[in-house]
């Protein structure tokens, strides 16, 4: 038998290492999102809503420094996800007519700011609804199936990485906000619901389209968005504990739905994102993450400002959003997204690894 020199042994090792330490994407050939805001990366970009965010300064400090529609000064949390699986650095947007099929097939986003799982929600600022979302992934699928061929796009399918991102605006911009709409039709833990009833409907259609690994984020803790806390009247800058409660609430059913889905869609993995512990872990121990202000946003007076009134007129801009949890009154900075990204791999998404 041929005796390896130590030399030998340590090149092997090194290697096997480097092979062990590689985002295996076999596993995760693509990465496919829909939602709102939170990960729309420049979907709102293509349709007729005030709802948008490219320009300036808006994707300041992201490659280039162009505003792409992300509503961040940076990359989205979805951005890092899908490059620590090896994945493309940014996920481009499915209207955005500067990609195709050969791009999309490794990363692709469906996804609409302002939209919500209600299509009251999403007809608030005129974006994309949720089902139409689902449309324009049942057109990708025969793009893809053109491109690849039928066996290895229905593996790519299949194998991808699904990541929903949605429902806040269901109650901030909906809920608690449109006069005369589902405040008046239903209670609190009634909305809750039938939002609950769309989700578990939403994420069956994914099933039956092909859709196998599923990570499903829940709400933040609404009332602590820059926004949210600009609204208290006799103590501004405090959380909304309302919202908050809600919030939580809602999460509690979402992951009871998710685990009965879970044991009736066969061979599917579906995963939760807690997205809020995340967030209130962030706001409660700034200083650990290096963050001075989570309070308000970096754009203007960080209280208000978003889309429209976040723009390179905006005063008072911050000229480090490092030192920022979130960029605008309701959308994290870069940095934020990038800790989000990192727990998410760490706690949950480390399963299709």
């Amino acid at each position: 038998m041929m005796q390896l020199s130590l030399l030998q042994w340590l090149l092997f090792i090194h290697i096997l290492i480097i092979y062990m330490t590689l985002p295996s994407s076999a596993k995760v050939p693509a990465i496919i999102v829909f939602g709102d805001s939170t990960v729309d990366t420049g979907n709102n970009n293509y349709i007729r809503t005030v709802f948008k965010s490219n320009f300036k300064p808006y994707g300041r400090d992201l490659q280039g420094g162009n505003a792409t529609g992300r509503f961040s000064n940076g990359r989205l949390a979805v951005d890092f996800i899908s490059e620590a699986f090896g994945l493309p650095n940014l996920v481009p947007a499915y209207l955005d007519p500067s990609y195709d099929i050969k791009e999309f097939s490794t990363a692709v986003c469906f996804a609409s700011a302002a939209t919500g799982y209600d299509n009251a929600t999403s007809d608030v600022f005129s974006v994309i609804p949720l089902w139409k979302e689902v449309d324009y992934f049942k057109e990708y699928q025969t793009k893809l199936k053109a491109f690849q061929g039928e066996t290895r796009a229905q593996e790519t399918i299949t194998q991808a990485l699904y990541i929903v991102s949605i429902g806040t605006n269901d109650f901030i911009e909906n809920y608690y906000t449109v006069p005369r709409g589902r405040s008046t039709e239903y209670t609190i833990p009634e909305y809750e619901d039938f939002i609950l009833g769309i989700s578990k409907q939403f994420l069956t259609s994914l099933y039956h389209l092909g859709a196998r690994k599923i990570n499903l984020i829940g709400l933040p803790p609404m009332g602590c968005l820059p926004l949210e806390r600009s609204k208290k009247l006799f103590s501004i800058g405090e959380c909304n504990d309302e919202y908050n409660a809600v919030a939580s609430d809602f999460n509690i059913k979402l992951k009871k739905m998710m685990d009965v889905l879970h044991r009736d869609l066969v061979n599917a993995t579906l995963v939760y994102g807690d997205i809020y512990g995340v967030l209130m872990d962030v706001i409660q121990n700034p200083g650990f993450y290096g963050f001075e202000d989570v309070v308000a946003g970096c754009c203007g007076t960080g209280v208000f400002e978003m889309s429209y009134l976040c723009n390179s007129g905006s005063l008072l801009t911050c000229s480090d959003a490092g030192k920022y949890a979130f960029w605008d009154s309701i959308h994290p900075t870069e940095k934020l997204n990038k800790i989000i990204a990192d727990k998410m791999m760490n706690t949950t998404l480390y399963v299709f690894l």
